[in-house]
């Protein structure tokens, strides 16, 4: 699957099917938080908030991908990623793009 932020893949005419979406729901751990309070006070890099969103992002992607699949898509083009609070103390992050057929020019 050619997954990209492009609007269009050089080589090839693109055929829309439709938006597709993947998301996930991720709270914050509270262990985490304490550590996260005291790097605060010292600065520098929330390692474990970095690994939660970039397993995230993965989780939305791969979603995402599944439900391009489930479409028969060859690709999805004009990816883009989103997040939200959705309640105190957790946010979603949504990944999103249009499902397309490629035809070789």
């Amino acid at each position: 699957m050619i997954v990209t932020t492009t609007q269009n893949i050089p080589g090839y005419e693109v055929e829309t099917l439709e938006i597709v979406f993947g998301n996930t729901v991720r709270t914050k751990h509270v262990g985490k938080d304490i550590m996260a309070g005291l790097k605060s006070i010292v600065g520098g890099e929330l390692r474990g908030y970095s690994k939660m969103l970039a397993d995230a992002r993965a989780e939305a992607m791969s979603r995402m991908i599944d439900d391009a699949k489930r479409l028969d898509a060859d690709a999805v083009v004009n990816v883009r990623f989103t997040t939200s609070q959705t309640m105190t103390g957790a946010a979603e992050l949504l990944a999103y793009g249009t499902a397309v057929k490629l035809r070789k020019l």
